[in-house]
């Protein structure tokens, strides 16, 4: 009774908050509107907030405003093309922001409050790691075989300009993500337990093939690679890496006292993929 008591007078006491729409802007358009009712806690009326569904709010308003940063990179001419920052809903500002519209009488609109997000490489940083040569290796292909070449140059272009800082793990898989349709792949020929069949994605394996063979020549510690069970054309026995997106994959570490950077092209016939470095870096 004395609980049912305390509500009731918490209820009572509460003052009543204007129910007026409160409007929020993301570069001054509008992206979403809410009720203060949307977030009473019950059985109080709209002067007590439920907190738990307001962070469930914010959370869905954080994927909508969220702009990934872009990385520095080296475009297809060799010129460096400057970074981007990206920007995240700041939490404890809109939280302020919010709860003073709230607890004010009238309809509200105001800007969702953003931090930036910085990008992980920046022109800084990548005109002193593209200076040095650490490995290279190339490997060729048939250009005539069209979705073999189409399959080769989607997975070059993925792991292009990638970076790897120090004591840090590289995955081929995680790099250039899931092979499907959906994302330009076609089906290939490819070796599965020996024998030849056909799976999307085929000829991703001799971008991976180079890409081991580059990396090994630059030092780097290899964690995962696995060679097919038949022989392929385009590297010497046992000096390739087969990868798979439900199977193997091609890991390594990068073990030096600077980041390295992949640059990855595909010109006629050839996989060119060179490993660099600053010009401090010590190759253990």
């Amino acid at each position: 009774m004395m609980k049912m008591l305390f509500t009731l007078a918490l209820t009572i006491a509460s003052a009543p908050v204007n129910n007026g729409e409160i409007t929020l802007l993301h570069d001054g358009f509008p992206i979403s509107t809410t009720t203060r009712e949307d977030f009473q806690l019950a059985p109080f009326d709209s002067a007590v907030i439920n907190h738990d569904e307001l962070n469930l709010y914010i959370h869905t308003l954080e994927k909508k405003v969220y702009t990934p940063p872009q990385n520095a990179f080296i475009d297809a001419s060799g010129n460096l093309v400057g970074e981007h920052n990206g920007h995240r809903l700041d939490p404890g500002k809109f939280k302020k922001a919010y709860f003073m519209s709230y607890f004010q009488k009238g309809a509200k609109q105001f800007e969702i409050p953003l931090k930036p997000v910085y990008p992980k490489v920046d022109s800084e940083l990548l005109s002193q790691i593209k200076t040095k040569v650490i490995g290279r290796y190339i490997t060729y292909f048939n250009p005539g075989n069209a979705e073999r070449s189409n399959n080769i140059q989607l997975a070059a272009a993925a792991i292009n300009n990638t970076v790897i800082f120090p004591n840090e793990t590289f995955s081929f898989n995680q790099t250039v993500g899931k092979r499907t349709k959906d994302r330009g792949y076609l089906p290939v020929p490819i070796i599965i337990r020996g024998e030849l069949s056909e799976g999307v994605g085929g000829g991703i394996c001799q971008v991976s093939s180079t890409l081991f063979n580059a990396v090994d020549k630059a030092g780097v510690t290899i964690l995962e690679r696995y060679s097919h069970s038949r022989k392929v054309p385009y590297v010497p026995p046992k000096r390739d890496a087969t990868v798979s997106w439900y199977g193997p994959d091609f890991t390594f570490k990068n073990p030096h006292n600077q980041p390295i950077l992949i640059r990855s092209k595909v010109t006629g016939g050839q996989v060119v993929i060179t490993i660099y470095s600053s010009e401090g870096i010590k190759i253990k």
